[in-house]
């Protein structure tokens, strides 16, 4: 089953790879790396923040959800600028950006931390676009999806970073404030290193599309039901990482199942590994035997059955077990990165990146806030449950459920399925 555009677009052929653009993506890596860094370390954080600024659970929950706001709405800008303009100087202003939004978090006022969530967000928005739009100028078709895959694996080694260094640094050998500090100097290293790296050149347009909008390419991704089917998918696979481990891991263990702090950290750490584990592996096995959709879907069942072990049956299984098998299946969300742009030209790859990053991070937006009001209003006397926490997590349980009965609509774009 499947759902096309009123055109069927071909499957690009494959294109030798450039090694300027592969040495770029790997400087752009850092970058990802840094970004998911400081997306996911207020998880470790939550004490700290409630204290410092006086918010009650709600409060953090919005506070740290308006990193999808921003992030969401750049990843469009960050898109057609690429397209546009080429990668050279957009993936630095981006990282100096987020750099900026670091140092703000930092200074301890709850307007500037706002200020600086927002920043961060926008700048980070320019991350795994850039990431991408570089892997799909370096790596040859036939290895994208692994391209992607290692990509977001760097990602997740930064989500992790979290718990193995972010959490022990700011219980004994830095402040929570000078961490913020230390990462914005990080990532403005990091800019110049990327400026340096990354090759002036990219795709020649034609001059319509030169003088033209910016945002014409999005005309064409977004004529194209693929790439809702994609978002979609790919956002309701990130809900349970995004939302559920890099904000709510740590208090969901906790709180929920009265877990000592050093314990919970350890145990939410493997959601990540498996993230690492889970992108390059199944983005390989998916460029292997040259189909999408059984790797997409297989990926999302092992995912929900990992979800619902953790979250209702605990015990049954090693408590590390749980969390890795969650992240391995959950690296199945990149698989739609792929998918939208095999599904759309070759030379609206930024914005095809752009648009399904938009729709992933809207739902997260929109969410995040969402899913801390429903733990917020389930707990009685503010307390923080085992029941809340099962409660509030079937929403994120039907979200697997219904992206595993949309990905039966996507077209197979992988080669084996394109020729049969």
């Amino acid at each position: 089953m499947s759902i096309t555009a009123a055109s069927a677009r071909p499957i690009q052929k494959a294109r030798p790879a450039t090694t300027g653009f592969i040495i770029a993506w790997a400087f752009c890596l850092l970058f990802y790396f840094g970004q998911y860094a400081i997306r996911s370390a207020p998880g470790v954080m939550v004490p700290e923040l409630t204290m410092a600024f006086g918010l009650s659970t709600l409060g953090v929950s919005s506070l740290l959800g308006l990193y999808y706001y921003t992030y969401s709405t750049f990843a469009i800008v960050a898109g057609a600028s690429l397209d546009r303009l080429g990668a050279k100087y957009v993936i630095p202003a981006g990282i100096l950006v987020a750099a900026a939004g670091s140092a703000m978090f930092g200074l301890g006022s709850y307007q500037l931390a706002e200020a600086g969530r927002l920043l961060q967000g926008a700048g980070a928005a320019f991350a795994f676009t850039g990431a991408v739009y570089l892997a799909t100028h370096g790596f040859s078709s036939a290895w994208l999806a692994t391209a992607i895959g290692v990509t977001q694996m760097l990602g997740m080694l930064g989500g992790s970073a979290r718990q193995f260094a972010v959490g022990p640094m700011i219980h004994g050998v830095i402040t929570w404030p000078q961490f913020w500090f230390i990462a914005g100097a990080v990532l403005a290293v990091v800019a110049v290193v990327v400026l340096i790296a990354t090759p002036a050149g990219h795709d020649v347009r034609p001059a319509t599309a030169v003088n033209g909008s910016w945002f014409a390419p999005y005309k064409i991704v977004l004529s194209n039901p693929q790439s809702y089917l994609c978002g979609v998918v790919a956002g309701l696979l990130f809900l349970p990482t995004t939302i559920g481990d890099m904000i709510w891991g740590v208090p969901f263990l906790r709180d929920g199942m009265g877990i000592d702090y050093a314990e919970a950290v350890n145990r939410a750490t493997m959601v990540p590994l498996g993230w690492v584990i889970g992108c390059p592996l199944l983005g390989y096995v998916a460029d292997k035997i040259g189909r999408r959709k059984p790797v997409l879907i297989g990926g999302s069942v092992l995912m929900l059955a990992a979800s619902c072990a953790l979250m209702y049956l605990p015990g049954v299984l090693p408590p590390h077990l749980c969390g890795l098998l969650l992240g391995i299946g959950s690296g199945a969300a990149m698989i739609p990165y792929s998918i939208i742009k095999e599904v759309n030209p070759d030379d609206v790859k930024g914005s095809a990146t752009g648009a399904i990053n938009f729709l992933v991070f809207t739902l997260s937006a929109l969410l995040a806030p969402g899913y801390g009001w429903l733990l917020n209003s389930l707990a009685v006397g503010g307390k923080l449950t085992l029941a809340v926490f099962q409660n509030a997590s079937s929403v994120g349980i039907i979200g697997i459920l219904v992206s595993i009965i949309l990905a039966f609509f996507l077209r197979e774009t992988g080669r084996e399925g394109h020729m049969v």
